[in-house]
């Protein structure tokens, strides 16, 4: 396949990376689409369709796609990662020789890598060797793809390049803000998955609106003592990034964590919830990458510990919400 000179290449064809590639498409730039199962990558480029991650969404007629990784790649101005986290290092470990050396990474993943703790645009640009961008925000695929406004934003370390991919990707209905603190924007996308599945296992037990609130709001304390803890910037947890993404995340039935969450309160057990699921639901794997993080970095988080707990070691989910309840008495802002 000939691809236009100074293409983006989206990696990972899941919901979120073929929404980002068709909007791109309509903007009339040439976009490429990696699907890792070849089967999809044809459908796609035949069908303009997504029919495993996004069914019955029709896709912008110029989009391509291929199941060949490193075509994809290989002389792509842009390169968008949309990998799941825990495979984003395997995946740019293969092409890395085969990207050209002013090509720029913009990582639109959300997690944390087990065992390193690295965020997906430190595992890339340890990969690359080179600054790696990050896009973050309250956004469901299929709410963009039906052109409903939405709002996120883009961490880029460059000022220049920060305006240039601004304009990259906003369109009159998907509006991008810049921002500097990666970190922040990386740990708010990562962990608010987590809070998610904490939120549903809550609306799955039928504990009200109150819960929820206060889960919502102690959440974002734990995931902004965290961030500082990383020499995140604080303002970034009240931003799109942080308190918009998790409110998005902890209250919409589009959310995969909050879904698996639900199912969870009901009785389910994880791994019946997982066999039933498609699309990958990043705050499992999330979830135990940030409870080692919070003990490496000496900070309490009691909201991620009774997720942990809950996935990782069965604790009945009634049970995780009895410990919350029962901790000894704080101050709000302690510690800040």
């Amino acid at each position: 396949m000939k691809y236009p000179s100074g293409y983006i290449a989206v990696i990972g064809a899941g919901s979120w990376g073929t929404t980002l590639a068709s909007l791109l498409a309509e903007k009339g730039y040439g976009v490429v689409l990696w699907a890792f199962e070849e089967s999809l990558a044809e459908q796609i480029e035949t069908n303009k369709e997504n029919p495993v991650y996004l069914s019955g969404e029709p896709l912008c007629k110029d989009l391509h796609a291929t199941g060949d990784l490193r075509e994809a790649v290989a002389h792509a101005r842009y390169i968008i990662n949309a990998v799941p986290t825990q495979h984003i290092r395997a995946v740019f470990a293969e092409i890395a020789p085969h990207i050209k050396n002013d090509t720029i990474v913009i990582s639109a993943s959300k997690g944390i890598e087990i065992g390193t703790l690295q965020t997906p645009s430190m595992v890339l640009k340890e990969i690359l060797g080179r600054p790696v961008s990050a896009l973050s925000g309250p956004s469901f695929a299929r709410e963009v793809i039906a052109k409903l406004p939405t709002a996120v934003t883009l961490a880029v370390e460059d000022q220049k390049i920060a305006l240039l991919l601004q304009e990259l990707f906003n369109t009159d209905y998907f509006r991008v803000y810049t921002h500097d603190d990666s970190i922040g924007v990386e740990i708010g996308g990562a962990l608010k998955n987590v809070i998610a599945i904490a939120s549903g296992i809550g609306d799955g037990l039928g504990l009200g609106h109150d819960a929820r609130a206060a889960l919502i709001t102690r959440g974002i304390s734990e995931i902004t003592r965290l961030g500082l803890s990383l020499n995140a910037k604080v303002v970034t947890f009240s931003g799109l990034s942080g308190l918009g993404d998790l409110v998005l995340t902890c209250t919409g039935p589009l959310s995969r964590n909050y879904t698996v969450g639900y199912k969870l309160g009901q009785g389910m057990r994880l791994s019946e919830i997982v066999s039933r699921t498609p699309s990958v639901a990043e705050g499992i794997t999330t979830t135990q990458s940030a409870f080692e993080l919070s003990r490496r970095q000496g900070i309490d988080m009691p909201i991620i510990e009774q997720v942990y707990l809950t996935l990782y070691q069965d604790k009945p989910p009634i049970e995780a919400v009895r410990a919350l309840m029962n901790r000894s008495p704080k101050s709000e802002f302690n510690g800040y």
